[in-house]
């Protein structure tokens, strides 16, 4: 076998792989022996067909079954004796099967970049302040004034109001037929936060119970049902139900309803603390974020395009997740699809970067520091270490797992480095 190496890119090589007109007489013989006890062929018994009429009726199919075999047989030798390392499958452009000469084929292959030294020292990079305002503190209470307030009827009857939560059923028209299936009773929502269309919100509010509203909407072609995609639909709404939610009293009665609490100040200054330790933790990955970001704009590099394809699949496959659990659709528009391929074009970059920099730098990451990664992980997810060390003890995980500290003892290094104001 004789083997010839062309870069073409970066991170792109050919191999020219040539096999021995020997060996080619060889694998043809076998697929002839081994076709010959069992070809049917009009004339001849089981395994008495002459090679010559094998040829003529199955020579192209044995052809394609040698030629793949012998890039099979070869091609791991090939990059072995190169030191090439692919980073995804093949494109194989092969030669014809021709018996008593040699075999060839091309054989592109994606490869990681050559990097040399990798420029990380002295990036300057913003911190945010962290600090608990009045603000903060307003919002959590708000909310956890919400997550305990009470639903219940109108004291009198009034029109409808952002804020109040609304049960009606609905029926949808197009063209003045209504269309079986779009519409649904006894659906629940509050006017005003955001979870209907704006029309429909608005075509709500203003409402007094067992009052109908008529809304027109333009829908998308994204739309879920077939009969809705891109028409205008007419919803008719009727008012079953109308609450208003009642906030309890911000006193020290309330700190003490939510726990250990002996008044409304000391729930404040847990409150502060809580508030206090998101904000350190958003500061350090608003830093880390843009370390990373400086390190791929200092060190500019070509990435495989297979492994971006990964990472893109990787996310795309989590923002339809969230959305079929939020109930909408899962779809990715092109302008989101873009954002995402920058975003994972910029994560191998860096993932590469810092993998020649741990390198450099004498990284290595053994059982102890497996086990500081899950016992971090475990004060984060609040799942017990034990546990979690039997889930990551798949090969997979267990893979990103050290990809993730390994990122983190590396940003550690540019982090002590750079100037941070």
């Amino acid at each position: 076998m004789e083997v010839t190496v062309q870069k073409l890119s970066p991170v792109l090589v050919e191999l020219d792989v040539r096999v021995g007109a020997d060996q080619v007489k060889i694998e043809l013989n076998k697929a002839y022996s081994t076709l010959a006890k069992t070809a049917k062929v009009r004339g001849f018994r089981p395994g008495k067909a002459p090679k010559k009429i094998l040829v003529h009726y199955f020579g192209s199919r044995v052809a394609a079954d040698v030629a793949q075999r012998l890039v099979d047989n070869t091609f791991a030798q090939a990059v072995s004796d190169q030191n090439v390392q692919p980073v995804a499958q093949p494109a194989i452009e092969p030669s014809q099967i021709i018996e008593n000469q040699p075999f060839s084929y091309k054989a592109r292959v994606e490869v990681l970049p050559q990097i040399g030294e990798v420029a990380f020292d002295g990036f300057e990079v913003a911190r945010p302040k962290v600090e608990v305002t009045d603000e903060h503190l307003a919002t959590e209470l708000a909310q956890l004034r919400r997550e305990n307030s009470t639903l219940e009827p109108l004291a009198e009857e009034r029109p409808s109001k952002a804020g109040d939560i609304v049960t009606v059923d609905y029926t949808v028209e197009v063209d003045g037929n209504v269309v079986v299936d779009a519409g649904a009773n006894d659906l629940q929502t509050e006017l005003g936060k955001g979870d209907l269309l704006p029309a429909i919100d608005t075509g709500l509010t203003g409402k007094k119970l067992g009052e109908i509203a008529l809304v027109e909407v333009d829908l998308p072609e994204t739309h879920p049902h077939p009969a809705l995609k891109g028409r205008r639909a007419t919803f008719k709404f009727t008012v079953k139900d109308l609450k208003e939610r009642v906030l309890p009293e911000l006193d020290d009665e309330f700190a003490k309803d939510l726990g250990d609490y002996a008044t409304l100040d000391v729930l404040k200054k847990e409150l502060s603390s809580e508030v206090e330790k998101r904000l350190k933790e958003e500061s350090d990955n608003a830093v880390a974020e843009s370390l990373v970001r400086t390190l791929v704009e200092k060190n500019p590099i070509e990435v495989p395009p297979s492994l971006v394809q990964q990472q893109m699949r990787v996310a795309e496959s989590e923002v339809v997740e969230l959305q079929r659990r939020s109930g909408r659709p899962g779809t990715i528009p092109p302008e989101l699809r873009q954002r995402i391929q920058a975003e994972s074009e910029m994560k191998v970059r860096a993932g590469l970067l810092m993998a020649e920099i741990a390198k450099k730098e004498g990284i290595k990451i053994g059982d102890p520091e497996i086990e500081e990664g899950l016992a971090e992980l475990s004060k984060q997810s609040g799942k017990n270490v034990a546990k979690l060390r039997a889930e990551y003890g798949d090969p997979k995980k267990r893979e990103m797992l050290i990809g993730m500290i390994l990122e983190n003892k590396v940003l550690d290094i540019i982090e002590s480095k750079a100037k941070i104001s």
